[in-house]
């Protein structure tokens, strides 16, 4: 079976919401019902193949392709299959995914993989502010699951984490694993003001060292056996962060503001 493949017909003035356009919601039905599939368009409705050429038959193997900024919530829910993106893609990127696989080749606006409970995203490109964190108003973040990144990424990356792994080789914004719960964050770059703002537990695991506020505290330089086994489990991804081998860090532990245990490891060069 060839992959199902939606090609975007032209560049769409208004957003689009793609969150019925997953394997799980699109199992079992023909061609002819994906086709006919209403999707929300600014304030209306339309058809799927108003917007999208739609070609193939394998559900459970979705391609986006001339993919933009304007087509969010693409993967959201997400239980099984694949999907590839090629070009970018809107906001709420992986949103609540549970399982599977989402490959996006080009760049994505805000909320990517927030409120994440599994599977693996990996971003090609740039990714806007709240990598992983929760949706407005709510407080609870990544939940579980796998992210990768292989540029930059905006201001507060892992928000309210709670689970998960979250790889940015690029550079990072402000607010990095701000109010943290759990789950570990690897940034290669650099990072802007107020890292772990309010962190509570967590690792941030750095390859350089940030600028930090006064309430997280120096515990000095450690050789630390378990990173071995965590940098073992980056030899599973396709990422610059399973080359580093380094388990000698400079380690930071707070925010002592809240009573936080998170603790900033900074590898040693």
């Amino acid at each position: 079976m060839n992959n199902l493949t939606f090609t975007l017909k032209q560049a769409l003035p208004f957003t689009l919401n793609c969150a019925v356009l997953t394997p799980d919601c699109l199992a079992e039905k023909s061609l002819a019902e994906i086709k006919a599939l209403p999707l929300n368009y600014a304030n209306q409705q339309v058809r799927a193949d108003a917007i999208f050429d739609i070609s193939g038959s394998d559900t459970q193997h979705l391609i986006f392709k001339n993919s933009s900024e304007k087509l969010h919530y693409l993967g959201a829910n997400m239980g099984t299959g694949s999907m590839r993106i090629e070009g970018n893609a809107g906001a709420y990127l992986a949103y609540n995914m549970k399982a599977g696989r989402i490959d996006c080749h080009g760049n994505t606006d805000a909320y990517a993989a927030c409120s994440m409970r599994g599977g693996l995203l990996q971003i090609h490109g740039n990714t806007g502010d709240f990598l992983g964190a929760g949706t407005e108003g709510s407080r609870k973040g990544m939940l579980g699951g796998t992210v990768i990144v292989k540029g930059n990424a905006g201001d507060c990356a892992g928000d309210q984490m709670r689970r998960g792994l979250i790889l940015i080789e690029g550079n990072v914004g402000d607010y990095c694993a701000s109010r943290m719960i759990a789950g570990t964050i690897g940034v290669l770059g650099e990072l802007g003001a107020y890292t772990a703002f309010n962190m509570r537990r967590g690792t941030l695991l750095l390859k350089q060292a940030p600028k930090l506020h006064a309430t997280m505290q120096n515990c000095g330089t450690h050789t630390l056996p378990f990173l071995s086994l965590l940098f073992k489990s980056f030899a599973n991804y396709d990422t610059a962060f399973k080359h580093i081998h380094n388990n000698r860090v400079q380690r930071f532990v707070g925010d002592a503001a809240t009573n936080g245990n998170g603790e900033i490891l900074v590898l040693n060069p």
